[in-house]
């Protein structure tokens, strides 16, 4: 889809636009403002995704969401997320970065109850990490 709305073949209300990357809000927002940082060479996931298309992302949504903050949208704060993969619900198979402006009260509940408060062996944890990093290439 995003693929689509990059090329024109499909609506979208572009939010930020430069010769890479692509800003439009969220046909399902969760909250007004909800935005998608979109880079317009399609890669899947953070599997994929170069580091710097990444940064570049997240550059772009931090902008985003200080003109949340500075505008009539009056934000207090943003969420700023990337769902990588079906497990992370991942629903649109074209990386993406969401910035959904909030206010304080605003009663969205991000994520609730889906946070694992306690991990039973956090030091195996840590190693397992550690050495998937090990081999990881740089």
């Amino acid at each position: 889809m995003f693929c689509a709305i990059v090329s024109g073949e499909a609506p979208a209300i572009r939010v930020y636009e430069d010769d890479d990357y692509l800003a439009l809000l969220d046909i399902r927002p969760i909250v007004r403002g909800h935005t998608l940082v979109v880079p317009k060479r399609h890669t899947v996931d953070l599997t994929d995704t170069p580091a710097s298309t990444l940064a570049d992302m997240v550059r772009i949504g931090q902008r985003i969401g200080r003109a949340a903050r500075a505008s009539e949208l009056a934000a207090d704060g943003n969420n700023i997320a990337i769902n990588d993969g079906k497990a992370a619900f991942q629903s649109v198979f074209h990386i993406h970065l969401h910035v959904a402006p909030r206010k304080t009260g605003d009663k969205l509940s991000f994520a609730k109850g889906l946070v694992l408060r306690r991990d039973p062996d956090r030091e195996t944890t840590g190693r397992i990490l550690r050495e998937a990093l090990e081999r990881l290439p740089d």
